[in-house]
């Protein structure tokens, strides 16, 4: 039996693992990741280790399993068919979605999934930008530049934004900073970690740490 903290668990490692370029991943960033103690999160991969959803080696970190994986990967794909459905179809607000899919994703059955994916047309993407798993459990691959890797007369297309902050994702949606947007780095002012960038021709001065959560492709320098 899977109970929802065992998800968010394997779901917060898997997403670790990516993050980090391979695996293991420690304890303290787990324990990060869920916002718990160290002393939680290693009581947590010491069951989920047993339970065989991954290993874990003492000094080294956690590694997750094929099954853990595909539980992972299963989650994700419901929070991201979840999040596009609230968006596209019962108009919630970008600080709502995220919050909602959090909690629906683990109590929706596969032939709820199933439902809503006809419905949303079959995507590929969450309104974010960022691949929904498809059901044999892979995924494709994101870009990793942001807008901070962008030097000036540089321009590209946003291709996601990150998702874990409603605010952020508020501000970006205001900015016009949004999948699909092209923009163009007009200006960069390192001492003061700003940024003048040019949003589908309308200009806009933004902070590094809201440049950093832009993920851009199709890269075109003057």
């Amino acid at each position: 039996m899977r109970s929802p903290s065992i998800e968010d668990y394997l779901k917060a490692i898997y997403k670790l693992e990516e993050r980090e370029g391979s695996p293991p991943v420690s304890t303290g960033d787990v324990a990060q990741s869920m916002e718990v103690s160290p002393a939680s999160a290693s009581n947590m991969i010491k069951r989920l280790d047993d339970l065989g959803f991954l290993t874990y080696e003492a000094y080294e970190g956690a590694t997750l399993t094929k099954p853990g994986r595909t539980v992972a990967l299963e989650v994700i794909r419901h929070h991201r068919l979840l999040e596009l459905y609230l968006k596209e179809v019962m108009g919630f607000s970008w600080d709502e979605i995220h919050e909602e899919a959090e909690i629906l994703e683990h109590h929706i059955s596969e032939r709820f999934e199933s439902r809503i994916e006809e419905m949303l047309g079959n995507p590929t993407r969450d309104p974010h930008g960022h691949p929904i798993p498809k059901r044999d459990g892979t995924m494709d691959e994101l870009p990793t530049r942001s807008l901070t890797d962008l030097t000036e007369g540089d321009s590209a297309t946003i291709d996601h934004i990150a998702d874990e902050n409603g605010d952020l994702l508020d501000l970006l949606e205001q900015r016009g900073l949004l999948p699909g947007a092209l923009v163009e780095m007009q200006e960069t002012r390192p001492l003061d970690g700003l940024y003048v960038v040019s949003v589908e021709g309308e200009k806009q001065l933004i902070g590094q740490p809201v440049a950093q959560k832009v993920v851009v492709e199709g890269l075109s320098t003057p």
